[in-house]
């Protein structure tokens, strides 16, 4: 065996171990390249940042658990795929806004549809303020943001049945609390297209 191969093997079983020295010693070999890696595919320096930050916050967390092979491969594949996840919100995001602002920018929208639907977005938020914080967060987190109940279970350490939970949770609460300005919005619609 060679002697790279020993030394990363005593690195992880030391990391698993609670070593605070193997810990380090992982980070300063290893964060300036994942965050090369980050960046060429992010174009995006604090972004990148914040990604490898997170994925070494994780591995510390979760140093006693996790199992690990090769080192290099685990924390690369880490920032492939938080990598993969960044471009899947920013373009979940980007299409969002797109298709916001088309809607808002048809010839045939008039005053009243505008006001109609900053009402719609005002109700929106002011329900979603009146919701426990951890509600407001798993829902903002999973429509607005797009992340899948794994990825916020991880976030916000919880399971994913206390996420599913508050999903359901938060949706059933702003149907009730929005369900008269979409009854309005839809009576204006059907008189308006008669």
């Amino acid at each position: 065996m060679q002697t790279g191969m020993i030394d990363e093997q005593k690195l992880i079983s030391e990391l698993q171990q609670g070593s605070l020295m193997a810990f380090e010693a992982i980070y300063s070999q290893y964060w300036y390249p994942m965050f090369l890696v980050a960046y060429r595919k992010l174009n995006d320096r604090e972004v990148a940042e914040e990604m490898v930050q997170d994925i070494f916050v994780k591995l510390w967390e979760r140093k006693a658990s996790v199992s690990i092979n090769r080192l290099s491969y685990y924390l690369f594949s880490a920032v492939r795929y938080a990598v993969i996840d960044q471009i899947r919100a920013r373009v979940t995001r980007e299409q969002y806004l797109s298709y916001y602002q088309s809607f808002l920018s048809t010839e045939d929208s008039s005053t009243e549809e505008a006001i109609i639907l900053n009402d719609l977005r005002s109700a929106l938020e002011d329900s979603l303020q009146t919701l426990p914080e951890k509600s407001r967060q798993v829902f903002t987190l999973s429509y607005f943001e797009n992340w899948s109940v794994t990825q916020i279970a991880h976030h916000i350490q919880l399971s994913e049945k206390a996420v599913e939970y508050h999903l359901t949770k938060a949706v059933k609460f702003l149907r009730t609390h929005y369900q008269d300005h979409l009854l309005g919005t839809l009576l204006y619609l059907i008189l308006t297209n008669r």
